[in-house]
């Protein structure tokens, strides 16, 4: 039993969990918030601030899709890569690495 579900039994207190996805890229519960937000269908990563995650969410739709990790490591072993728009030293580094990089569309 974890910290938080100690003082959770022992307060009454319900116990706050966030669903993250891991490495492998399967979901699992976690006591800690996620650091990284993704989107599941573009598999693109970036700051929980993000301007175009942002500007997505007030639209609608992007939501339903949203995913969260504990780390950027996370993300890039899950087949994610960065935004372009919140992460551009990143994005530049994955584009310059990426061996189909040409091919694919660019999800800014």
């Amino acid at each position: 039993m974890g910290r938080s579900a100690t003082v959770a039994a022992l307060t009454g207190a319900p116990v706050r969990t966030w669903w993250l996805l891991g490495a492998n890229a399967q979901p699992y519960e976690s006591s800690v918030p996620g650091t990284i937000g993704g989107h599941r269908r573009t598999h693109i990563y970036g700051r929980l601030e993000c301007p175009s995650a942002l500007r997505a969410i007030a639209k609608g739709g992007y939501v339903a899709n949203r995913v969260f990790f504990a780390a950027e490591s996370d993300a890039i072993a899950a087949g994610y890569r960065p935004c372009a728009v919140c992460m551009p030293e990143a994005y530049v580094d994955w584009r310059a690495n990426d061996k189909g990089g040409a091919t694919r569309p660019l999800h800014i």
